[in-house]
Parts: structure tokens; C-alpha cells; sequence
């Protein structure tokens, strides 16, 4: 079974930058998703998106942070990557990576419309 590791989540002040990671365990190759995705969910709140990129490497951003994150992908290193930068204290959250993986059916392959693989989260905490 294939997991979704994270990594770079921390505390940092208001205005600075962090760097988030995700390498999928075992044999997962990232560049074999339909997409692949960053989350977030902050404390009492709905997990929401936060920016994801397809295959062919069309992105899109929620608008809270379109301007200040970038969301890459390195096929080479096997890792998804999140820069956020200016961070605010409302960027607090728990942030998860999540892939679209083709499933198959007797009709064939085909990529689903939501993320269904997730990785378990990585603290992010803006403090004033």
C-alpha cells in the first residue's frame, strides 16, 4: 500500500516562508498520478483545497493564497512540493498531500475526480 509522507511543517512567524514536501513510500511514482494535491484543514474547519497540479501540469490555487504559494512537482526526486510564502496566522493548519491514482474497473483505467490517496498531515503554525 502506497502512503503519502509529508515533511517541512513548523512554526513560523507572520510574514515568513515554509516549504513543504511529500515523497510517497514504497513504489509510488508521483508522476504516474492524474494530479496531485496540497490540503489543509485548521482547527474547527472543513479541510479545504488548497492548490493542485495535474499531470500535465495545469495548477490551481484557492484564492486565500493565490500570489503566495506555488505549489511543483519534481519527477526526478519523486516529491510534491508547497512554498508558502508571507504566511499569516490564518495559514494555520494541518497540511496534507493527496493523489488522484488511476483506478480500474472492467471497463479500464480511468483517473476519479477526487484525491484517494492522503498522506496523515504535517502541522503548519503561523505565529503573530
Amino acid at each position: 500500500q502506497v502512503q503519502l509522507v509529508e515533511s517541512g511543517g513548523g512554526t513560523v512567524q507572520a510574514g515568513g516562508s515554509l516549504k513543504l514536501s511529500c515523497t510517497p513510500s514504497g513504489t509510488g511514482n508521483i508522476a504516474a498520478a492524474c494530479g496531485m494535491g496540497w490540503y489543509r484543514q485548521a482547527p474547527g474547519k472543513e479541510r479545504e483545497l488548497v492548490t493542485d497540479i495535474t499531470r500535465d501540469g495545469t495548477t490551481r490555487y484557492a484564492d486565500s493564497v493565490k500570489g503566495r504559494f506555488s505549489i511543483s512537482q519534481d519527477n526526478a526526486k519523486n516529491t510534491l512540493f508547497l512554498q508558502m510564502n508571507s504566511l499569516k496566522i490564518e495559514d494555520t493548519a494541518v497540511y496534507y498531500c493527496a493523489a488522484r491514482v488511476k483506478l480500474r474497473d472492467r471497463m479500464g483505467s480511468y483517473c476519479p475526480s477526487d484525491a484517494n490517496f492522503w498522506g496523515q498531515g504535517t502541522q503548519v503554525t503561523v505565529s503573530p
